[in-house]
């Protein structure tokens, strides 16, 4: 039982011991204090119904990359008796663009980076580890205009030869429209 009893004592004076060095040594440094604030935003970025010209160019690549994913997926669920790569019949490409559109949109917001705001969600690249982004009010609303405006003014059926072409078609076509310059958008009208 002595024996027992010495090993116990030994062990908890070392787990003692061990305790000592972990809590009784200096402390560990401190982490940097990391903090995000929302974006300021202007008058015309809360208020207005249409997408502020500074945030169109990411507005354009996220709706790009909707109809991309919309169409893909419509792509991939075909049925098995049609030979892969085969283009989607009208109206698949029709319902495809009109989900895309349609959507909620509620994954996009805007966020502050140095300074600069910028449109932030699915396929649009991170621009900033730590920042706070505001999602919903009129962000969803404004992407949902402005990709119908877009299937409006091109049509369904060229925007989905741009996405039969590639990724880099359909978003030049709709960002930057067929001569080089942004693609007409009613979204000002409305």
């Amino acid at each position: 039982m002595r024996p027992l009893l010495a090993a116990y004592v030994a062990l908890s004076f070392l787990a003692g011991r061990k305790a000592e060095d972990r809590c009784g040594g200096p402390p560990a440094p401190a982490e940097p204090a990391l903090s995000a604030s929302s974006p300021r935003l202007s008058a015309e970025e809360t208020h207005s119904a249409h997408m502020p010209e500074h945030l169109r160019c990411d507005a354009c690549r996220a709706i790009a990359f909707q109809i991309r994913e919309h169409l893909g997926k419509a792509e991939s669920k075909r049925s098995p008796s049609r030979k892969a790569g085969a283009e989607l019949r009208e109206s698949e490409y029709l319902e495809a663009l009109e989900k895309s559109c349609s959507q909620s949109w509620d994954n996009y917001g805007v966020l502050e980076v140095n300074g600069a705001k910028r449109l932030a969600g699915p396929g649009l690249l991170s621009q900033e580890p730590l920042s706070v982004m505001v999602t919903g009010g009129p962000w969803p609303g404004r992407l949902h205009k402005m990709c119908h405006s877009y299937v409006g003014d091109l049509g369904e059926e060229r925007l989905y030869r741009a996405h039969r072409s590639g990724p880099a078609t359909l978003e030049e076509l709709l960002c930057r429209g067929a001569k080089g310059r942004p693609a007409k958008s009613l979204q000002n009208e409305l």
